[in-house]
């Protein structure tokens, strides 16, 4: 078996973010595009050893059947995939979606979750011995999920797996599923949206005990960027913010998912408690998602800061971040599977603390100063052993 061949399942992988990011993996792969906007491509990265784009073998889960060569042609209409690298990449995209196998959704399953796990763990299990792969990192790029209450089974693991036996409950949302279906195949997890995913401690246990790594969550691509540099330049200047209001105004999929409060509170969640650490003190942070069907595929943030300096006197700042949400993800996708590979392959497990640079709501780690997690991404990487050592 070679030490390098590395699975990449994408659990939503008809999306918009993983059709994106498996079209710019076959488009690296064919020297069609840069590495643009990929960190582990960055010259503070390059001596550490990681899969190469051709080491990466890609499947996936979906409950939509919109082929992934469709998806990319209906991408392409709206900007985020360029119309001239279509026809290379087709044969390639076929060739992943071959690979892509029916997700779990709670409203069509029937029967105790347990079975659904099962199912879920044996495509994985399949999916690593027909490739011959020596490990596969699974990537939760699904649709958000609302926020779930918390149940005594999500502390216990051996509560949790009575409960997921049981026919009459369903104890665990989607995302979470997913995270203990990958768990108990063996494969690492990363949870690149806000759902609750892995962030429980009875499946922290379970990763602990099967010796797998797990990153996450929510992937940090713009506004949330943005405020991770620009907050700790007001702290660091002692200057008092007293409020930091935002809108943002998407559209796609995610503008008609976040369009229902209860999806959008979970990404309301997450960007609140980035906010909040980063000023050191609570600040009125009003935060507002709107639908806008016309804006397809991009996203526009405004935010206004106002903030205070010496003897009090009142000023602020007013910025707009405009960008295709799917093409921003995309790379630190592949560069999640990358790292978390590697991870796995050094014999880490638990949550990656040093991958909180990617997240606006990191597990395992409570920084979020932007410049602070570059250095420690960079330090964590370079201590890492031989890939497959």
């Amino acid at each position: 078996m070679s030490d390098q061949r590395t699975g990449l399942w994408l659990i939503g992988a008809r999306g918009s973010v993983a059709t994106t990011a498996v079209s710019g993996l076959l488009a690296l792969r064919a020297g069609l595009a840069p590495p643009t906007g990929c960190v582990t491509a960055r010259p503070e990265l390059a001596g550490v050893d990681l899969p190469s784009w051709d080491d990466l073998v890609v499947g996936g889960h979906d409950v939509v059947t919109t082929s992934l060569d469709k998806r990319a042609e209906q991408l392409a209409h709206a900007g985020v995939l360029p119309h001239h690298l279509l026809p290379s990449l087709a044969e390639g995209l076929r060739a992943v979606d071959a690979e892509v196998r029916e997700g779990y959704h709670p409203a069509t399953h029937r029967g105790a979750q347990a079975v659904a796990a099962d199912r879920l763990t044996a495509d994985l299990v399949s999916f690593r011995e027909r490739h011959d792969l020596a490990r596969v990192v699974v990537v939760n790029v699904s649709s958000t999920e609302p926020p779930v209450p918390h149940l005594p089974e999500h502390d216990d693991l051996a509560l949790l797996e009575a409960a997921l036996a049981d026919p009459e409950r369903a104890v665990l949302p989607p995302s979470s599923l997913a995270a203990y279906a990958a768990l108990r195949a063996g494969c690492p997890f990363v949870d690149f949206t806000p759902s609750t995913g892995v962030a429980l401690p009875a499946l922290h246990r379970l990763a602990v005990d099967r010796g797998l790594p797990y990153a996450g969550r929510d992937g940090k691509t713009g506004e949330t960027l943005l405020r991770t540099v620009l907050a700790p330049m007001f702290t660091a200047r002692g200057l008092r913010v007293r409020s930091w209001s935002g809108t943002n105004l998407l559209g796609g999929g995610d503008g008609a998912t976040l369009q229902d409060a209860e999806h959008a509170a979970s990404k309301l969640e997450s960007k609140a408690r980035g906010l909040a650490a980063l000023l050191d003190e609570a600040v009125t942070a009003p935060l507002h998602i709107d639908n806008v069907p016309d804006l397809g595929e991009q996203k526009t943030a405004w935010d206004h800061v106002s903030f205070e300096g010496f003897l009090g006197v009142r000023m602020s700042l007013q910025f707009t971040w405009t960008g295709l949400d799917s093409s921003l993800a995309a790379p630190l996708v592949l560069d999640l599977g990358r790292l978390v590979a590697a991870a796995h392959a050094d014999g880490q497990s638990g949550a990656l603390a040093a991958l909180a640079f990617f997240f606006k709501d990191p597990l395992g780690h409570d920084e979020h100063r932007f410049a602070e997690q570059t250095r420690e991404l960079h330090a964590w990487a370079q201590g890492l052993g031989r890939y497959g050592a």
